[in-house]
């Protein structure tokens, strides 16, 4: 069995107001095997795309290599745009050592309330991916009914949008709950495409893309995730 730990503690600054949530980066991140073009960051496999996206969206001509400056390249951006990255989940177990989210097993989450907590301007929540089993919403959905909460539906289209809303009391037992005063706060999570390529199948179904592609047939899942993900960096 594969102990598969996160190599990256989540990167979040005083002032940041959005945070990526995903599941857990490729086992060679964690065993230090990384291939020619992958950054030692998060969401650092090249054949991830996150930040194929956002090169793409900010034509930043970002370097893809084991480098420290590709690695500071990427924290940059986060800093300057006030993007934070906090996967969801701290390890896992597999029999097969790879990277679906479906293979995982004795799943550890990591507190994302409690983050929220102490980084209270954050104000949205971006998936890297949407509700199927051991998916970032799936794993939050789970980790929040522990705080008695749950995601309110604001957008049915692709990318899904929910709410939910959050105080001080969350954290506390009920007989103190009562003594807190706190403003409520609501959070916007957006549940964005998968950039892995198992994706694919499930954007070819979306009527929009297939209006996008009679309209241009070079138009193709890359594009349509950079035109998403364009909205939300």
């Amino acid at each position: 069995m594969f102990f598969h730990k996160h190599p990256y503690k989540p990167f979040i600054q005083k002032d940041t107001k959005k945070l990526i949530v995903g599941t857990l980066p490729p086992p060679r991140f964690s065993t230090g095997e990384l291939l020619e073009k992958d950054v030692d960051f998060c969401y650092g496999s090249y054949y991830n795309s996150l930040w194929l996206f956002i090169d793409k969206i900010h034509n930043l001509n970002l370097r893809y290599d084991n480098s420290q400056q590709a690695i500071e390249e990427r924290k940059q951006f986060l800093i300057n745009h006030k993007i934070g990255v906090c996967d969801i989940v701290e390890s896992a177990e597999r029999e097969k050592i790879d990277a679906s989210d479906l293979g995982m097993q004795n799943i550890k989450l990591r507190n994302i309330i409690g983050y929220l907590k102490v980084y209270p301007s954050i104000e949205t929540i971006l998936f890297t991916g949407g509700n199927s089993k051991n998916g970032p919403e799936y794993f939050f959905r789970r980790h929040i009914r522990d705080y008695g909460l749950k995601l309110e539906l604001v957008n049915n289209e692709v990318p899904r949008i929910h709410q939910f809303t959050l105080c001080e009391s969350e954290l506390v037992s009920e007989s103190e709950k009562a003594k807190i005063d706190e403003p409520k706060r609501i959070i916007k999570t957006v549940s964005l495409t998968s950039g892995s390529g198992a994706a694919n199948i499930s954007i070819s179904r979306l009527p929009l893309y297939k209006q996008l592609k009679a309209k241009n047939p070079n138009f193709n899942t890359f594009d349509f995730r950079v035109m998403q993900y364009s909205e939300y960096f």
